[in-house]
């Protein structure tokens, strides 16, 4: 049983000065670097591999796996894209991680550039977190200042030079490719599969798309071996992870501890409920595109196989709270709303579908429709699950179908009484603060 946090990509996230080079190289910063560069480039790769380390972007396909996917060297140029379009609905770890210790990333995009012979990066960040953005290019350039980037690194015949690219704030560009024609300056869509980025990605070249977590893990993988690092969390899903923690708990935030630990240990650790005398009512372990888990999933070890095996997906590790006072239809409403909006209209399982899901569940949602529009909401998912250009479609299912398989009787609730029985005030964290006339 897991009792403890793994503070290490969170390490000094207290520190007054926690984003800056001068805190970054105090503890044990750019010293992986180092260590990289007088290795052979081969053997970082086989180093990750041998680590265990899956993505943290939600899919979890193993890293070190997917550099290798990469041809051989051709004498053209070969890309690393690093994933920072974080807008999945209750995520919300590499936001922080990049504004309290951004050299984490810088360092692990050097460290994962000398590895695959890439010589020009680029950080594909969500334009809306302006101060994050501002942040992140303050870093970059402290790290070419102090010679971690840029000609001939640290006398080692390494160039590398590092882009940081604000997108336009489009869900969408989360899906590799879609990120990769934004960041070509073009319509954000995902595009068809293959070939895929590793044959054909920015430029048309050889590239390695990652998330921001995976990039930062990389450093300390190197500077304390394959073995430290797989030693932590399960068989199948070694190491540590950032578990973000929102909504009905009383001490929300980013709690960083080996694959494998429970909602029910993380709860302890943050206090438990915010309200001690209302019920955990159902819960998001991977943000909101992936099925909702109730109470007696409390227990359900938080690694991929295991919460596969329960019937949803790790994603994110974004662990959205709701007790009792909460309408699960109001949220899984409110969820597809997001969908809706933020589907790029390619493809049109996905464009019309998530439409026709709104429509109905906001009639639900006021008590309007009868008992077969439940058929047709998991109809509709049907139709779309499996069948649309990218996992935004997918990711619009499983909230829906996961709420009527846990909760059907709520949403005939709204229906019999014509209307939704929750006080939508009852949620919310002031409401018994507030003055009312």
């Amino acid at each position: 049983m897991t009792t403890t946090l793994t503070p290490i990509l969170t390490k000094f996230w207290d520190d007054p000065q926690s984003w800056t080079l001068e805190t970054y190289e105090k503890n044990e910063g750019y010293q992986a670097f180092k260590k990289a560069l007088g290795m052979k480039p081969e053997d970082l790769v086989q180093l990750t591999k041998d680590s265990g380390l899956r993505g943290r972007g939600g899919a979890g396909f193993p890293t070190g796996m997917k550099w290798g996917f990469l041809p051989p060297p051709d004498g053209g140029p070969r890309y690393l894209v690093v994933n920072a379009d974080e807008s999945e609905p209750g995520t919300c770890k590499d936001i922080p991680l990049m504004m309290a210790a951004p050299q984490f990333l810088i360092e692990g995009v050097a460290i994962t550039s000398y590895a695959i012979g890439c010589n020009h990066a680029f950080i594909y960040i969500r334009g809306e977190v302006v101060h994050v953005y501002r942040r992140l290019l303050r870093a970059v350039e402290e790290a070419y200042a102090a010679g971690h980037l840029g000609k001939n690194i640290h006398g080692s015949g390494f160039d590398l030079e590092v882009t940081v690219h604000a997108g336009a704030g489009a869900y969408i560009c989360g899906e590799e490719t879609a990120l990769l024609d934004s960041l070509e300056g073009r319509r954000g869509q995902p595009r068809l599969k293959p070939p895929f980025p590793a044959v054909a990605g920015l430029y048309s070249r050889p590239t390695v798309v990652n998330n921001v977590e995976s990039i930062a893990s990389v450093p300390p993988i190197l500077l304390h071996g394959s073995e430290w690092f797989s030693d932590m969390g399960t068989e199948k899903s070694q190491g540590f992870g950032i578990f973000s923690l929102s909504g009905h708990v009383k001490n929300p935030g980013q709690y960083e501890a080996p694959l494998g630990i429970t909602l029910r240990e993380l709860l302890d650790m943050a206090g438990g409920m915010r309200d001690p005398d209302k019920q955990l009512k159902f819960w998001t372990p991977g943000g909101s595109s992936t099925p909702l888990f109730t109470a007696e999933h409390l227990d359900v070890p938080l690694d991929f196989e295991s919460v596969a095996a329960a019937g949803s997906m790790l994603g994110t590790r974004a662990l959205q709270i709701f007790d009792e006072t909460t309408c699960v239809v109001r949220a899984v409403d409110r969820w597809t709303d997001f969908y809706k909006h933020e589907s790029c209209g390619k493809c049109t399982p996905c464009r019309e579908g998530t439409w026709w899901l709104k429509q109905i569940l906001g009639r639900l949602e006021h008590g309007q429709g009868s008992e077969e529009d439940l058929d047709k909401l998991l109809d509709i998912c049907d139709n779309i699950l499996g069948r649309a250009f990218c996992a935004l479609g997918d990711g619009a299912t499983s909230p829906i179908t996961s709420s009527i398989q846990y909760f059907r009787e709520e949403y005939i609730a709204h229906l019999t009484q014509g209307a939704c029985p929750f006080d939508s005030r009852e949620s919310t964290l002031f409401h018994k603060d507030r003055v009312t006339a």
